[in-house]
């Protein structure tokens, strides 16, 4: 399978794009197929519509980009996704959702840190991540998690919850003064089996 990911560098931001889902990797690779596309259409189908000096400025634009982007692609391939195991994933997730409900803002985003290094595609660890940056004031950072979470496989099961969480960053700022009062949104899916018991519990924080 590593040779295939590799065929990715043939065209630019195909390997962030297609492996990552990065929306860089998507205007990199759009970028790069206008340009081929105006390149060809000059060169091949009206050549007299344009200036000869235009038609290779084109080229050269087009060959630079996609010796740029190969280079730095292939200096900075994305790894591949590693495998969630049980026996490391559970355990920290567990100790983040403990910290998380007592409030340990530090050590719950710490264990969901790490839980994520060692499996980035875990969408209940991605969820309380975002949530924790809410409530914690990193609207930004929060939008940005959630947001990615949206458009991954991974928070299809979670889409009500994140939907929640998108509409309370966008809530005012007096519906937000009372932080303390706010109830604990919580993925309670059971990790072991796999079944969801919801696309969000509630638990009333410590």
């Amino acid at each position: 399978m590593a040779p295939v990911r590799y065929l990715t560098l043939v065209w630019p931001g195909l390997p962030w794009l297609w492996l990552r889902g990065s929306l860089a990797g998507l205007v990199l690779a759009v970028a790069f197929a206008v340009t081929l596309d105006v390149a060809v259409i000059t060169t091949f189908i009206w050549p007299d519509l344009v200036e000869l000096s235009f038609i290779v400025a084109v080229w050269t634009a087009a060959a630079i980009v996609w010796l740029v982007s190969t280079v730095s692609a292939a200096a900075a391939f994305p790894p591949p996704l590693a495998r969630p195991v049980p026996a490391e994933v559970d355990p920290l997730f567990v100790r983040a959702r403990a910290a998380y409900l007592a409030r340990d803002w530090i050590v719950a985003e710490t264990r969901l840190r790490e839980l994520l290094a060692v499996a980035p595609t875990d969408g209940e660890a991605q969820l309380l991540l975002g949530t924790l940056l809410r409530r914690t004031g990193r609207k930004v950072e929060a939008r940005r998690a959630l947001e990615q979470l949206c458009r991954s496989d991974a928070g299809l099961r979670w889409s009500r919850a994140i939907a929640d969480e998108l509409a309370r960053l966008e809530a005012r700022p007096a519906q937000e003064s009372d932080t303390e009062a706010e109830p604990v949104t919580l993925p309670l899916a059971d990790r072991a089996g796999g079944a969801e018991t919801g696309s969000a519990g509630r638990a009333e924080a410590a």
